[in-house]
This record gives structure tokens, sequence and C-alpha cells, in this order.
């Protein structure tokens, strides 16, 4: 489940700038919303997703509330992604076995031997 919301808070762009943002330091939400231009509901919003996927926090620094990366929620994303990864190159190294073996074969004669 918590794959899910790390991939579905992910899967927006407005929300991957705020992560991009954040991967340089903490921010304020005026200095969020800067990314795109959009409200302040709406970023609230954004924030709202990444902070329930557990991808930011929130700091408290007197009446600000800057906002910071937790990079290791973004962990079992990665191992999923690294799992996929290999499972795909397995995948592509038995296929590449194949065609080899098949272009290393003699070709077959086609045609009537009757």
């Amino acid at each position: 489940m918590q794959l899910d919301r790390t991939f579905a808070a992910l899967s927006d762009p407005t929300r991957r700038a705020i992560l991009a943002r954040l991967a340089s330091g903490e921010a304020t939400v005026t200095q969020l919303r800067a990314l795109s231009r959009i409200s302040q509901p709406a970023i609230s919003r954004h924030l709202k997703v990444l902070e329930e996927a557990g991808l930011i926090e929130a700091r408290v620094a007197g009446q600000s509330r800057p906002r910071v990366l937790k990079a290791e929620a973004l962990t079992p994303a990665r191992e999923w992604l690294e799992d996929v990864r290999a499972a795909f190159e397995q995948n592509y190294a038995r296929l590449d076995a194949l065609l080899a073996e098949l272009q290393d074969a003699p070709p077959t004669q086609s045609g009537d031997d009757t």
C-alpha cells in the first residue's frame, strides 16, 4: 500500500517538481508555489499528498513550516524498480541467447522432398 501511495504521489509533474526542489534543501510553501505558479489551495493539496505518502514532512520554524524531503521514503520504490529492472535484464539476456542460437543454427531447407 505504501508503494502505491509513493507512485501515486510521483505520478503528478507538479509533485515531482516539488520533490526535485526539496532535494536541494528545505523550502516554504511560498517558495514551492513559485515552481509552477499555482494557487495556495492547489499547492497545499499537492503537499498533503506528498506528506501522506511519507515523502516530505513539515518542520516547525517559528511561524513558518518549511517542508523537507524524506529521501529514505523513496527506498522501497527504488528497490522495487531495481527488481523489475533485473527481471527485464534477465529476460533480455535469454532473448539475446535465443537469437544468437538461431543465428548460429544451420539454415533449414524449404520445399518438398517427395
